[in-house]
């Protein structure tokens, strides 16, 4: 264990003694179980970035063999260079081995041995933001990351994450159902499509007009088409698990587990009807 990470086993230790006074003590004795358990978890959220930390503090110690650039030339030991890393526990930040040789640009192998983002933020707030972003607004998004983690991440970089993660997605469709989903492929093939009217940013109008003309409207929308395939194993009921289905009864132990799709595309565009319903055609096929 490198010596500048012995201060932070410290702390990691006192903060975990004092959670467990905190829980036991007279301290969160008259406090309500809301209470608690929100500060419960933000002291977590601190414990979480001082381990974190304290992991990258480790592997960086850690000085690695010279490696070679992409021309076969060894590679010199440098310097270590500072990095920054942004997670679910807050931004951290750290020093590793640099590596480089005249002509060649500077590597740092712990970047790929952990598998670090180009960008500072890490693949895990990147999974978590971008699967909120995909079905609501940037805006809002950023709005629900601070109230449960409590910090604020920019518009802007969440827009870059989403469309930097965005550019894998055609290939990933292009490979085969069976490559994306190793679930035996259902027997039915479910093809849906759908229309919502989206509006769009309008340019700047230096003098807008008091009252809008006839079939004149203040927004502009375009319909954006989304369209859904994939396939699903047979759904066998009887009546009685219909009725119960209906009636949101209580399932029974033994009634039949509903089959989950298999190899789901969801796909949007703004091209036009013609274009989704041809590519929803050509890939049904």
């Amino acid at each position: 264990m490198p010596s500048n990470a012995e201060p932070i086993v410290q702390h990691i230790r006192d903060d975990m003694q004092a959670l467990l006074t905190y829980v036991t003590g007279p301290e969160a004795a008259s406090q309500t179980a809301y209470t608690v358990e929100l500060t419960l978890f933000r002291r977590l959220l601190a414990l979480g970035a001082s381990l974190l930390r304290l992991f990258f503090l480790s592997r960086a110690a850690v000085r690695p063999a010279a490696p070679h650039a992409p021309d076969g030339t060894v590679l010199t030991y440098h310097d270590q260079r500072h990095t920054t890393y942004f997670s679910v526990f807050g931004k951290l930040s750290f020093r590793r081995h640099s590596f480089r040789a005249l002509g060649q640009a500077g590597i740092c192998p712990l970047d790929a041995d952990l598998s670090l983002p180009e960008r500072c933020y890490s693949d895990l707030l990147r999974d978590w933001t971008g699967y909120d972003a995909t079905d609501g607004a940037y805006r809002e998004t950023v709005s629900t990351l601070e109230r449960v983690l409590g910090f604020e991440l920019s518009v802007a970089a969440l827009e870059s994450a989403v469309a930097a993660d965005a550019v894998d997605v055609a290939a990933f469709y292009a490979l085969e159902p069976s490559a994306r989903d190793p679930r035996p492929a259902g027997s039915i093939v479910v093809v849906q499509a759908d229309g919502k009217g989206v509006p769009m940013v309008q340019p700047p109008c230096s003098t807008p007009p008091l009252r809008l003309g006839k079939g004149q409207k203040r927004t502009k929308k375009k319909e954006a088409i989304v369209t859904c395939l994939y396939t699903i194993a047979p759904f066998v009921r009887t009546p009685a698990d219909v009725r119960a289905a209906l009636l949101h009864e209580e399932r029974c132990s033994t009634a039949p587990v509903r089959p989950k799709p298999i190899a789901k595309e969801l796909r949007a565009t703004l091209d036009g009807k013609a274009a989704a319903v041809q590519l929803l055609h050509k890939r049904a096929q």
